[in-house]
Parts: structure tokens; sequence; C-alpha cells
């Protein structure tokens, strides 16, 4: 069962105000994934790493001069079919979230699950980042 729309709302508005496309059907996440070049999707969560270091640590990342083509989030625990989908273009990987999937022309090129966000600062995050943008971009 999803979490309440009015629960995820300020979370997903943290992303949306800097530019970030939510993706919350399949349809939406094809859509995005069918196009060429440089694709960052933020998978978002309630938990409080995703507060305390995902979603900050994305906004200071976005302040860099190079960013990828296109920047988008889904939602776990919400958008769930969005979700799905978006899993299954990185079936290797065990669901995570929050994480950070990079693509380049479709093929994941860096990944960023939980494990590597939780107990870390939103400027450590960013560094990471900026260094796939610099790698990718």
């Amino acid at each position: 069962m999803p979490y309440s729309p009015l629960l995820v709302k300020p979370f997903r508005d943290e992303l949306t105000e800097v530019g970030i496309q939510e993706l919350v059907s399949p349809e939406d996440v094809d859509n995005i994934m069918n196009q060429s070049g440089t694709t960052m999707i933020v998978v978002n969560s309630v938990c409080g790493c995703a507060a305390g270091s995902a979603r900050p640590g994305v906004k200071m990342a976005l302040e860099y001069s190079k960013k990828p083509d296109r920047i988008a989030s889904v939602f776990a625990g919400q958008d769930l079919e969005a979700t799905a989908r978006l899993r299954g273009y990185i079936a290797d990987i065990p669901p995570s979230s929050p994480s950070i999937a990079f693509f380049k022309d479709n093929e994941l090129v860096y990944f960023i699950p939980k494990h590597r966000i939780e107990n870390r600062d939103a400027r450590a995050l960013a560094s990471d980042l900026i260094a796939a943008f610099d790698e990718h971009c």
C-alpha cells in the first residue's frame, strides 16, 4: 500500500522545486529511458537518510556547472509501478531507496545505493555526484 500523498508531498517538492522531473507512471520511466544522452534518476524515499543526505546532496550537486541532460525521480513507497519499472532497468541491482542511478545512452554507468548514502553527509554525496557528472557528462 502506497504512502499517503500528503505525507510525501514535501519530500517530492524538495526535488521538483529545483527542476527535477517526477516520474509517476511506468510510461514516464520508459519515455525518459528512451532518450539518448545522460539521465540521472533519484529513487526518493521517506527515510531519514533521504532527508538528511540524498535530497540535499542532489540539490548541492545540481549547482555544479556540468549536469546530466535529464534529471528525474521516482518515489519508492508512493509511485509503486514507476519505481518497479525503473528497477527493471537496473535488474541486477537489489532494490535500494533512496538511491541514485545514472545512465548514459540508456546504459547504467553509475549507481549510488542506500548504504552509500546513509551515515554520510550531503556534501560527501554531492561530491560523488559531481565526480560522476565530470566523468559522464
